[in-house]
C-alpha cells in the first residue's frame, strides 16, 4: 500500500549548499541554498531567489562558491538560511565564518568548510532564480581528506536538508559501490 502526498518539493537527498559571493562593499555574504545539483559536466545549478542579496552579487560579480554543509556547522549553516544579508550585513561573523579570496573566480571561500566548488557564472534565469555555474575549481581542506588524498565522505560529513521533517541528516556509511555492484544482474 502506498500513500500519495501529492505535490510536493521533496527530494532526497537535498544537499545543503551554502552560497559564497562578495557584495558590492567587498564584504563577503552566504546563503543556504538547499535546492540544487550537478546541471551537467562540470556545471551545478541553485535556486536563487532574484531578491535575495546573493543574486545581485553573483551577477554583478559573475561568479559565487558552493560550499558543501557539514554536521560540524549545521547551527552556521542553518544560520546563513534563515538571515538574511539584506538586513544583517554581518551574518558571516555572526555564523563564525571567515572569508578569504578565491584565486579562480571573484567570490569568496568559506575557510570553516572542508569543500568548496568555485564557480563561473554561466547563467541567471530573473523570473526562477535558476542558476548555473560552470565549476572552475573544486578546493578541499586537508582535513577532510583521505590517506589517498582524495576528499573523504566520512571526514567531510556533510549534511542534507529533509524537507519532509524539516530537519538536517548527516549522510551515512557506504551502501554499496557504483558502477560496480550492478554488474552482478549483467
Amino acid at each position: 500500500m502506498r500513500k500519495d502526498f501529492g505535490i510536493q518539493t521533496w527530494l532526497y537527498p537535498m544537499p545543503v549548499l551554502i552560497i559564497g559571493t562578495w557584495n558590492e562593499d567587498g564584504t563577503a555574504n552566504a546563503m543556504n541554498a538547499a535546492w540544487g545539483g550537478i546541471y551537467d559536466t562540470n556545471k551545478i545549478s541553485v535556486c536563487i531567489d532574484p531578491g535575495h542579496k546573493t543574486a545581485a552579487n553573483l551577477l554583478r560579480n559573475e561568479a559565487f562558491t558552493v560550499c558543501i554543509g557539514e554536521a560540524s556547522l549545521v547551527t552556521a549553516c542553518d544560520y546563513l538560511g534563515i538571515v538574511s544579508g539584506n538586513d544583517t550585513p554581518d551574518k558571516l561573523a555572526r555564523a563564525g565564518v571567515h572569508a578569504e579570496n578565491s584565486p579562480f573566480v571573484h567570490a569568496p571561500r568559506l575557510s570553516e568548510f572542508g569543500m568548496i566548488l568555485e564557480c563561473r557564472l554561466v547563467s541567471f534565469d530573473e523570473k526562477t532564480g535558476c542558476t548555473v555555474g560552470d565549476i572552475v575549481n573544486i578546493s578541499a581542506d586537508q582535513r577532510v581528506l583521505d590517506e589517498e588524498g582524495k576528499i573523504s565522505p566520512e571526514k567531510l560529513a556533510p549534511i542534507c536538508f529533509d524537507p519532509v521533517h524539516h530537519t538536517y541528516l548527516k549522510l551515512g556509511e557506504a551502501a554499496g559501490k557504483a558502477f560496480s555492484d550492478g554488474k552482478k544482474l549483467q
